[in-house]
């Protein structure tokens, strides 16, 4: 059986601007209004330095990012008490529904991710911060500063 339509390359002029939380810049690349995709969703994402994306969710879509470049840290649990750390080379599930925030941990980089999404409905839900919380520092062990969660 043939596959309907044809293969397609992306090229990066190609991306367009997809919803976004706080400072980061979000991109479709693989979706239903550039190429007729039906059943998932591809965008890049980039953090600059110093920079965190505002507290959100995504509904009942799952996502899976790739870190391409950085130091990224995802905070999640009821006060974002949760660290988890990913560096280039790691992959990130983030289940349905569960808040969380994505900051560049890489002092003066970008931190650049290849997204997934289980959807192609635009479901970026931004929250309030819990009282009080900010962005914790970077971790100034030696080492890569990473948590196993």
């Amino acid at each position: 059986m043939a596959g309907e339509g044809d293969l397609r390359v992306i090229r990066p002029s190609d991306r367009t601007p997809d919803a976004a939380s706080g400072a980061m810049i979000r991109e479709a690349a693989v979706s239903r209004d550039l190429v007729g995709a039906e059943r998932i969703w591809l965008g890049f994402v980039e953090l600059p330095a110093g920079s965190a994306s505002a507290a959100h969710h995504h509904g009942r879509a799952e996502s899976g990012i790739y870190v391409i470049s950085g130091r990224a840290v995802f905070f999640t649990g009821e006060r974002l008490e949760r660290r988890h750390d990913a560096v280039a080379g790691d992959f990130v599930w983030v289940p349905p529904w569960v808040v969380h925030v994505e900051a560049n941990a890489s002092g003066g980089e970008p931190v650049r991710m290849a997204v997934a999404r289980s959807t192609q409905e635009t479901l970026v839900f931004n929250v309030p911060l819990p009282a009080g919380w900010s962005v914790p520092s970077p971790p100034s062990a030696p080492g890569d500063g990473r948590s196993r969660s």
